[in-house]
């Protein structure tokens, strides 16, 4: 299931995955809120927070299509992965997203701020 991160930054789409992971959530959910920020801000920051298991090269496969998608329907600015999930962390032939980081979970808020941004905070 998907469900939009309601707490993020006014220019970033962000988003929750937990569980199973349907096409519909990201057709019913992701694309509209998605197409209104871009609408809104001319771009797209974007942060997604798995909470699900990858185990899976279904899942795998479903993140790397929807990015690449998301890429397509987009004037893509950031995009940021939260996961601990070491696997995840190796995606790095997603076309067009140069602009793309990972961030371990409990780093969350650095990843909102640099989607924010386009930097972290200082420590």
């Amino acid at each position: 299931m998907i469900t939009i991160l309601n707490d993020a930054p006014e220019n970033v789409a962000a988003f929750n995955a937990t569980g199973e992971i349907s096409r519909e959530d990201f057709d019913n959910l992701v694309i509209p809120h998605v197409k209104n920020k871009v609408e809104k801000f001319d771009e797209l920051n974007y942060l997604l927070y798995l909470d699900t298991n990858f185990e899976n090269n279904d899942v795998r496969s479903w993140l790397k299509n929807s990015l690449s998608e998301l890429n397509n329907i987009s004037k893509y600015n950031r995009a940021a992965i939260v996961s601990n999930d070491e696997e995840v962390q190796k995606f790095t032939d997603i076309p067009g997203f140069s602009n793309f980081k990972f961030f371990p979970k409990d780093n969350v808020y650095n990843a909102l701020y640099w989607c924010n941004n386009g930097n972290e905070p200082e420590k």
